[in-house]
């Protein structure tokens, strides 16, 4: 990014927390070159990340009511579903404070009723459960280090499974390096009927899974795409041409 200015720097015990501005894109970092979240300024909701982009793949198969979004970054996911879904109830856990204070005073994140803000451990707050289950978990939990390896682990799988409604589904953003992770994909296929995934060629590898089996034919998927690509603003069949059966 160019002519970038440094609007917030700060730190916590994980470590540092910058925003960045270059006047028409506002970018969170949590370490020297990474970008954790990207908005426009004049289109906030418009979701910027192409990994964000894939993993509202789920919104073909469901219309969520209720939604829990595990890591809260910089709000993107929560600005684009709450634009997109009239009426939708949404939870956003995010486990630093100070990120989520970034995520309030610089971008643009919406406030209301139908928004509740947790600061927690995500992994232990699914554990803990949920106080009603949602039609769409979405996880998105990224540090200094990169991703939280607990989210591949049996037991998270098992507790996103619990707290998800019989027609609800899963949306787990992995590194493209976890799709050998066999006993990752057997242990999803576990506590899940429909098992999908998608290399969104940036490194990311966004795995979608449902309760209940979803049967919509190539042409319905595609129709499903172009309407909520256009409530979205982004090129939702790209991804959906990726997504294939694990």
């Amino acid at each position: 990014m160019n002519h970038q200015n440094l609007l917030h720097d700060s730190a916590d015990e994980y470590g540092p927390i910058r925003v960045f501005d270059d006047g028409k894109y506002r970018i969170l970092s949590f370490a020297e070159g990474d970008e954790q979240s990207r908005i426009r300024l004049s289109t906030p909701h418009v979701l910027q990340h192409e990994y964000t982009q894939a993993m509202t793949l789920p919104l073909m198969f469901c219309q969520p009511k209720r939604v829990c979004i595990l890591g809260l970054g910089g709000g993107t996911l929560l600005s684009a579903l709450y634009k997109a879904i009239p009426s939708v109830q949404i939870t956003a856990v995010e486990l630093r404070q100070e990120v989520m204070d970034a995520a309030q005073m610089y971008f643009k994140i919406p406030q209301g009723k139908r928004i509740k803000l947790e600061v927690a451990n995500a992994l232990d707050y699914v554990e803990q459960g949920l106080e009603k289950k949602v039609d769409l978990l979405m996880t998105d939990l990224y540090n200094t280090q990169g991703m939280d390896r607990g989210v591949l682990q049996e037991v998270f799988i098992q507790n996103c499974a619990k707290n998800i409604k019989e027609n609800g589904w899963l949306s787990l953003n992995c590194w493209s390096d976890d799709k050998t992770n066999h006993e990752l994909i057997s242990t999803l296929k576990k506590y899940f009927s429909d098992v999908r995934a998608l290399d969104t060629g940036t490194g990311n590898w966004v795995i979608i899974a449902g309760k209940t089996k979803n049967h919509h034919n190539a042409k319905e998927l595609k129709n499903l795409a172009n309407k909520i690509g256009l409530e979205l603003d982004i090129p939702l069949n790209k991804w959906l041409t990726r997504l294939s059966e694990l």
